[in-house]
């Protein structure tokens, strides 16, 4: 499980994540079209620390708060408890939305892709309109390391998520920044020249257009630019006057195309009705926030306007604070160590982890995680169970002829554990998103509309996640059935302890999908569901009871 980072923050976009001007990147000597040479296995990360990269999808969409839901509740969903969602930012101006995560590389990777597929089915860019330049539904997908990974790993990350994205979802894909697989799509702005609108005439039929994954065709979800780079600060400085062109001035002066600093991208905004220098800093260690503040106030005072205020998009490296704080308050002795938050961090924890963590938590009395998750986990238990007595019968003599279909049964349980255990922190997720549609206010007519959106696609998610796991268990006690019939007899009552549990796990997940889909009953789906897991929970009864057969059966000797 992830340890704690921080509660999930929420604060408007003032201007562009990623910047529209240009910056020099060490590119790989790839070309386009990236092929499988490219493609490389996941690997082991450093094994003495836990690895963390960080993944800033953003989005276009804005506006819409029950589709932002969504796609955040899918990356939560995918990525279980080894991914945390950090921040959601959204801006109805520029109609995009950035959410920050962190967590193992493989699952943020899982969640990077479940955001993309969510996006994909949500948004629809032949009706999107907003100030952000865009070239698809999720427009920008880079991978950031953070501790015990390397960028190189992190391009690495950004290579395999573009091909299963081009393979599974049939986008285009472009690589980007340090995964850019040709030097003139470093360029996040480059890539992105003309946005969807552009792209949709040129691709197919312009060479420089063709994708480094997926289709040389485009739709309604548009394509995705897929990269790594290193840790960049979305900061934005706001003047006293309304006359833009101060701080489209001052941008041309301190960012790096225009001769100014070297880490600094820059344009200059009018954001409620104040003139905002926006920036990107791409390495804050080497050209320090304190300095782009000071060059900002001076070129201001060239004008006649004074700066009012600063404002981050996102979240801030500690390290950028700390030498913010060592150069206004010419503390020259500060040390990151010094902080007391960096040496409680650093501390040894004082608890051991318990295993009975999840029990405990359910025990705590609290929304979740509930009966979903715990139907989840049951079943995740009766998929270990069903693999545990495959294991004990594939290498035994005695039963050498059914060993082929065993080492099926195995590699089947083992993929439908891993789909239960990732079930626990989805359901729970999916009944956070209800909570928090709940939340959302209803004094106007537009904001009662965006509620009552917003609830009925979490619950909608709330439905789904129960369903999920209500097939896995039943199929996981077919599972039990087979080992019960053919595995290690002296592991009969595994066997059948693992078809009741994958029955109990069915009956808890059948009970959740029913409750939540009566919030659904407009959805023309939620019938369907609701046959369904009636029909699985008869399936399943009939199939314990032929384990139950073939454990009497087989236990006295008679089978």
């Amino acid at each position: 499980m992830l340890p704690h980072l921080g509660a999930p923050l929420f604060s408007p976009i003032r201007a562009t994540r990623e910047s529209r001007d240009r910056t020099t990147l060490t590119t790989h000597a790839c070309t386009p079209r990236s092929g499988p040479d490219r493609i490389s296995k996941p690997r082991d990360y450093n094994a003495d620390m836990q690895t963390l990269v960080e993944c800033v999808p953003n989005f276009s969409e804005g506006r819409r708060p029950d589709v932002i839901a969504a796609i955040v509740a899918a990356i939560r969903s995918a990525g279980g408890e080894q991914v945390q969602v950090l921040d959601v930012s959204s801006d109805a101006d520029h109609n995009r939305t950035v959410v920050t995560f962190v967590g193992d590389p493989e699952a943020v990777s899982a969640a990077a892709f479940a955001g993309i597929a969510r996006a994909a089915e949500l948004i629809d860019l032949d009706r999107h309109q907003g100030e952000h330049p865009r070239l698809g539904a999720t427009d920008v997908v880079p991978f950031v390391p953070i501790r015990g990974i390397s960028l190189a790993d992190c391009v690495a990350l950004a290579v395999r998520l573009g091909e299963r994205v081009g393979r599974e979802l049939g986008l285009p894909v472009y690589l980007y920044e340090a995964a850019a697989a040709i030097p003139e799509r470093a360029n996040l702005a480059d890539v992105r020249k003309g946005e969807y609108e552009l792209l949709k005439q040129e691709i197919g039929v312009n060479p420089k257009r063709t994708p480094d994954f997926g289709p040389e065709r485009v739709g309604p979800a548009g394509a995705v630019i897929i990269g790594a780079r290193q840790f960049l600060v979305a900061y934005n400085i706001y003047l006293d006057t309304a006359n833009v062109a101060v701080a489209e001035k001052i941008a041309r002066a301190i960012r790096h195309l225009s001769g100014g600093l070297r880490f600094v991208k820059a344009k200059g905004f009018l954001v409620e009705g104040r003139a905002q220098v926006s920036m990107n800093l791409t390495d804050f260690t080497k050209t320090p926030i304190a300095r782009v503040q000071e060059m900002v106030k001076r070129e201001a005072e060239r004008y006649g306007a004074r700066v009012t205020h600063s404002e981050l998009v996102g979240l801030i490296p500690q390290r950028a604070l700390v030498d913010a704080a060592q150069w206004y308050l010419q503390l020259d002795n500060l040390k990151p160590e010094m902080v007391l938050e960096s040496r409680l961090d650093t501390a040894p924890a004082t608890e051991p982890t318990s295993s009975t963590a999840f029990i405990d938590q359910l025990a705590a009395g609290t929304a979740t995680p509930g009966g979903g998750a715990a139907a989840a986990f049951a079943g995740g238990m009766a998929a270990a169970l069903v693999a545990m007595v495959a294991r004990l019968t594939i290498n035994k003599r005695k039963y050498a002829d059914v060993k082929t279909r065993l080492l099926a049964v195995l590699e089947r349980a083992e993929a439908l554990r891993a789909v239960l255990t990732a079930g626990v922190a989805e359901d729970s997720a999916a009944f956070t998103e209800v909570m928090a549609a709940y939340a959302l206010p209803r004094d106007t007519p537009e904001q009662v509309e965006a509620f009552t959106a917003a609830l009925l696609m979490a619950y909608r998610v709330a439905t789904e996640a129960p369903l999920r796991a209500a097939r896995a268990a039943a199929e996981v006690a077919g599972l039990a059935r087979t080992v019960a019939e053919l595995g290690n007899v002296n592991a009969l009552s595994d066997a059948a302890s693992g078809a009741h549990l994958a029955r109990a796990a069915l009956i808890a997940a059948a009970h959740n999908v029913r409750i939540n889909a009566r919030e659904l009953e407009d959805a023309p789906e939620a019938e369907g569901w609701l046959a369904e897991v009636d029909s699985l929970q008869n399936e399943t009864e009939a199939v314990v009871a032929a384990v139950e057969a073939a454990v009497k059966a087989r236990g006295s000797g008679t089978a």
